[in-house]
C-alpha cells in the first residue's frame, strides 16, 4: 500500500493513503507565513544529496586553492615577518640593510611572490604583492596610485578572461585581502593613512594592522585602537567584517564576535624560536624583561588574525572580493563604456502578466502603425489635392487666354464687317502731300 502526498495551493499536504516503509516518503512541515509559495519537506529515508558537501569538498582538494594577499605599509613595520609566520614558511628571506649611499627609489614598486604551500592534502597556491617604498618618502601625496592601479589592472585582466571564448583557464589574480601596516604611534591615524584606505576600501577587503603591538602597552593598544575605529569610522571606511550567517551555533557567533571585537589586530611577527623562562621554545621576541609569543594570545593578536585571514574566513574573503567588491567594479566599468543592463533579465515574471503586457505592446504597436498609415495616407492625399488644384489653376489659365483671344478675333471680324457693309475700304487709304521744296524768295 503506497501513499502519495498532494500539495495543495496553500502549502498544505494531502494524504492519499497508507506508505511502503522501504521507500522514502514526504511529510509535510510546519507551515510557516510568508512562505506560502514555498513547501518544506523533510525526508523519511536516504536519497543522497545530504553527500554534496563531501563531493565539493574532493573537488576542491582536487583542484586546490589560490589565494592572493597584499601587504602594504612602510618599510621596518615587519611585513615580511608577518608573512612568514602566517603562513609558516619562508616567502620572504632575510633582508640584507640598504647602504647609505646606495641609490634608493623614488615611486612605489609593486612586488609579487608566489608559493605553492601544501598542508594535509590541502593545495594552496599563495601569491603575496609587496609595496615597498610606499610612505618613505618626503613627498607622499599619491602614493597610493601606483596600488590602486595594479588592483584594478588585477581586475581587468579578470574580466578579459572572462570575456575569452575559451574560459577553461581563467587564472584568478585578483587581490583578495589587504593587510594594512599601521605605525605603532598610539595617537591615531595619518593623513596618509586614512587616504589610502578611503582609496582602497572599495576595491579590496581592507584588514588593519597595527606593527610591533609589543612596543605599547596594553592600555595604549587599547586606546590606539579606539583611536583608530573612531577615524575609520569618521571617514566612513569599510573594513572586513567576520561575517555571521543564520542557524550559526553560539560557539561560532562567539568565535566570530571575539574576531571582530580584536579589529584592528595588534600583532607582532617572529619567524624565530626563543626559549622561555620556564623551559618552552616559543615564536617570538626576547627581551631584557621577557619574551613576547606570538602564538599566546594573550600577547598579542596574531592567533585572531590568523584565525580570520586563514583558518576561518579566507573562502569568505575570496567570495565577498568575487561577488561584490569585484562586481560593483565591474558594473561601473561596462556603465563607463556605454554597456546597459536590460532591467527585465533575470526578473520573475508571473506569466499572465506577462502575456497581458505583451498584449498591451502589441496593441499600442497596431496603434502606432495604424496612426502612422493614416498620417501617410492624409498626406498623399494632400499632395494629391495640391497637385489637381494647381492643375485646375493652370486649365482655368488657359481657357481664359483662349477665351480673350478668341473675343478678340470676333471683335476685329466685327469691324470688317461693318467696313465692309459701309462701303469703306479695309484698309485706310494714305492720303500723302507733296511738298515742293525750293528756295524762299522774299
Amino acid at each position: 500500500m503506497a501513499e502519495s502526498y498532494t500539495s495543495s495551493r496553500n502549502g498544505d499536504v494531502i494524504s492519499n493513503g497508507g506508505h511502503n516503509g522501504s521507500s522514502p516518503s514526504l511529510v509535510p512541515t510546519a507551515h510557516t507565513a510568508g512562505l506560502s509559495s514555498v513547501i518544506r519537506k523533510k525526508l523519511m529515508g536516504y536519497v543522497g544529496f545530504a553527500n554534496l558537501p563531501n563531493q565539493v569538498h574532493r573537488k576542491s582538494v582536487r583542484k586546490g586553492f589560490q589565494f592572493t594577499a597584499m601587504v602594504v605599509g612602510e618599510s621596518g613595520l615587519g611585513k615580511s615577518t608577518l608573512i612568514n609566520t602566517l603562513f609558516n614558511t619562508t616567502l620572504y628571506p632575510p633582508k640584507e640593510p640598504i647602504s647609505p649611499a646606495a641609490d634608493r627609489p623614488k615611486t612605489v614598486a609593486i612586488e609579487s611572490i608566489g608559493a605553492d604551500i601544501e598542508e594535509n592534502g590541502v593545495r594552496l597556491h599563495l601569491t603575496v604583492v609587496d609595496t615597498p617604498g610606499f610612505g618613505d618618502f618626503v613627498n607622499n601625496d599619491d602614493s597610493w596610485k601606483p596600488i590602486v592601479e595594479n588592483i584594478e589592472s588585477r581586475f581587468d585582466s579578470y574580466l578579459e578572461q572572462e570575456n575569452r571564448v575559451n574560459r577553461t583557464k581563467i587564472v584568478d589574480n585578483r587581490v583578495h585581502a589587504c593587510l594594512y601596516f599601521i605605525q605603532p604611534t598610539g595617537h591615531s591615524l595619518k593623513q596618509l593613512d586614512i587616504e589610502f584606505m578611503r582609496r582602497l576600501h572599495t576595491k579590496v577587503n581592507l584588514i588593519p594592522i597595527i606593527a610591533k603591538s609589543d612596543t605599547l602597552t596594553d592600555e595604549e593598544v587599547t586606546e590606539f585602537k579606539e583611536r583608530i575605529l573612531s577615524d575609520i569610522a569618521h571617514h566612513n571606511i569599510h573594513i572586513f567584517q567576520a561575517p555571521t550567517y543564520d542557524n550559526e551555533d553560539e560557539e561560532t557567533i562567539a568565535e566570530a564576535e571575539e574576531i571582530a571585537g580584536k579589529i584592528p589586530f595588534a600583532v607582532v611577527g617572529s619567524d624565530r624560536l626563543v626559549n622561555t623562562p620556564d623551559g618552552r621554545q616559543v615564536r617570538g621576541r626576547a627581551y631584557p624583561w621577557g619574551v613576547v609569543e606570538v602564538d599566546n594570545e594573550e600577547h598579542c593578536d596574531f592567533v585572531k588574525l590568523r584565525q580570520m585571514l586563514v583558518r576561518t574566513y579566507m573562502e569568505e574573503l575570496r567570495e565577498y572580493t568575487n561577488d561584490v567588491l569585484y562586481e560593483n567594479w565591474r558594473t561601473e566599468k561596462l556603465l563607463s563604456m556605454g554597456v546597459a543592463q536590460d532591467s527585465s533579465v533575470f526578473k520573475e515574471i508571473n506569466p499572465a502578466a506577462r502575456l497581458q503586457e505583451e498584449r498591451v505592446l502589441h496593441d499600442t504597436k497596431l496603434q502606432k502603425m495604424e496612426a502612422e498609415m493614416k498620417m501617410v495616407f492624409q498626406q498623399k492625399v494632400q499632395e494629391k489635392e495640391a497637385k489637381l488644384k494647381q492643375s485646375e489653376e493652370e486649365l482655368y489659365a488657359r481657357h481664359k487666354e483662349m477665351k480673350d483671344a478668341l473675343e478678340k478675333q470676333r471683335a476685329d471680324l466685327e469691324d470688317k464687317k461693318r467696313k465692309i457693309e459701309s462701303g469703306r475700304p479695309l484698309t485706310p487709304e494714305k492720303s500723302s502731300t507733296t511738298r515742293k521744296k525750293g528756295f524762299l524768295r522774299t
